[in-house]
């Protein structure tokens, strides 16, 4: 346009027919400026063009595009997911807690900075929600949704790194349920102290197993059928007080069993102190903080659940 005076959209089109090397005629013929000009516009633009394309071609094959999709679909997972698990630590406990969440279809996010731990579990579960870094850090539990989560897994090796991540759990999700895993068992009240709801030390309840398993087979291997993966279509739930409908509150056991049956039985209640009344009477009443215990399959759980309202 400065040098051979061109309009606007006769500029432009000799912009883009030098540019994408087509080669039309040209407007009108070029001045000695005007071929000068555009010798060093085609080596420029050539130059730009081809570097351009290698960093599209190496991009693409060194997977860094394939990694941002990714990478782009987990974070839109993240987003949609509700009253999920997060699991913080995905070792060897980290992981059998993945597998029954999974065998119980209950969705949850994966927090490890080991990559192995995540890429080994991915190869059978392709599907994982995960993110790679240390879950100390507080913006990773943000990340991973901790403000819509109703519950956390601590299976770090580490119990300072657990006490760590449930004090900041807990500040960032008051109402969040809380387990973590201790080594030692000095460490087991400053888990609760931090905020845990509950401590789990897996070589006393792996001793524990062990040992009942010789005494009691029969039974332990049942409770294990319903609590494992196998168990997927037998299922244990409670249902709180404040779930029941205003009409079968503060009723006998035997009101809130009848109605709307689906199927389940009660196999216990939890009284408001937190203790347990196995195989209740029927004549019980359900009062204000009281929670009952149900066994049921999986589609007489679902329509229990659909009817209190939970899904």
């Amino acid at each position: 346009m400065l040098i051979e005076k061109f309009s606007f959209l006769d500029a432009l089109y000799m912009t883009v027919i030098t540019i994408t090397t087509i080669g039309y005629m040209e407007v009108r013929p070029l001045s000695h400026d005007g071929r000068i000009f555009n010798i060093i516009f085609i080596i420029t633009s050539f130059t730009s063009y081809t570097y351009a394309l290698a960093s599209l071609t190496k991009y693409v094959v060194s997977g860094e595009l394939q990694i941002y999709f990714k990478n782009r679909k987990l974070m839109q997972e993240l987003h949609k997911m509700r009253n999920h698990i997060i699991v913080c630590g995905f070792g060897r406990n980290g992981q059998q807690a993945g597998n029954t969440l999974n065998a119980h279809k209950v969705p949850f996010v994966a927090i490890d900075f080991r990559e192995h731990n995540i890429d080994d579990y991915l190869q059978h579960n392709p599907d994982l929600v995960y993110i790679k870094g240390d879950a100390t850090q507080d913006e990773l539990l943000v990340k991973a949704g901790i403000d819509r989560a109703r519950g956390l897994i601590c299976a770090l090796p580490t119990d300072a790194d657990n006490v760590f991540i449930v004090l900041s759990a807990r500040s960032l999700n008051a109402s969040i349920q809380i387990v973590s895993r201790a080594s030692q068992a000095s460490s087991v009240m400053k888990l609760k102290k931090a905020g845990a709801d509950k401590v789990i030390m897996p070589d006393k309840i792996g001793g524990t197993h062990m040992a009942t398993l010789v005494t009691k087979p029969d039974v332990i291997e049942f409770i294990d059928f319903l609590s494992g993966e196998q168990g997927e279509s037998i299922n244990i739930e409670s249902v709180g007080y404040e779930k029941l409908p205003p009409e079968i509150r503060d009723k006998s056991l035997k009101t809130v069993m009848e109605w709307k049956k689906t199927g389940v039985n009660c196999i216990g209640i939890k009284d408001a102190e937190g203790r347990f009344i196995i195989n209740p009477p029927v004549e019980s009443i359900i009062k204000k903080g009281m929670k009952v215990i149900v066994l049921g399959n999986k589609q007489q759980i679902h329509e229990l659940k659909h009817n209190v309202g939970e899904e």
